[in-house]
């Protein structure tokens, strides 16, 4: 029975079982050009494990999505049983000129929705490119903050930083990271989706 105890003692109850998250995004987390072990959620939940935190990890990465696509499909995309999702859309949106005021809503419901159902939910934000202007950008980089703020949900707040605009991180589009882009993203990302899981531990204990 000692024995037993010490090893319930030490095992750490709060993370017995992988945490169950989705990445809802579109091809920069689908990983376009890229084979699976190498898009972002695989190389996030390797980094992860190499620091004893497992997880199973969904890839709901859509290419060519935009937020209003994912809000679509949100049910289907987020199974019963996720704990966590990481929103990685917009992208598409900027590049499209969305009107700001129509990505907003949509990542507003999703966010919304998500937490209806119970989940935590991270952000990663977006930024405009600049062939739209200031006043665009202005309006479209201010969602993000503005919603993570609105629902008290963490953000990391530009998902390509350190790779954007760098030809030797990229692809030869210049838009989709290479396998070395995304594990640069995932290292400068890594502490805020710790924290992000940290609290979720705090609603399992």
């Amino acid at each position: 029975m000692l024995v037993l105890t010490a090893a319930l003692m030490t095992a750490g109850p709060v993370f017995a079982q992988p945490v169950k998250i989705v990445v809802l995004g579109d091809s920069l987390s689908a990983g376009l050009g890229l084979s699976g072990p190498v898009a972002f959620p695989a190389r996030l939940q390797k980094a992860l494990k190499d620091k004893g935190i497992d997880v199973a990890m969904i890839n709901a990465g859509v290419s060519g999505d935009t937020s209003s696509g994912g809000r679509d499909r949100l049910d289907w995309s987020v199974p019963e049983g996720t704990e966590a999702v990481i929103v990685e859309l917009g992208a598409n949106d900027a590049l499209r000129g969305t009107d700001p005021a129509v990505t907003r809503a949509a990542l507003s419901d999703i966010v919304s929705r998500l937490k209806a159902r119970k989940i935590a939910v991270m952000l990663c934000g977006m930024l405009a490119p600049p062939n739209y202007g200031r006043d665009y950008a202005a309006q479209f980089d201010a969602i993000y903050p503005d919603l993570a703020k609105k629902f008290d949900v963490p953000l990391y707040r530009f998902f390509l930083d350190g790779v954007a605009a760098d030809a030797k991180l990229n692809q030869a589009d210049g838009i989709h990271p290479t396998a070395e882009g995304v594990d640069i993203i995932v290292t400068n990302m890594l502490p805020t989706v710790e924290a992000f899981l940290g609290t979720i531990r705090g609603h399992r204990s």
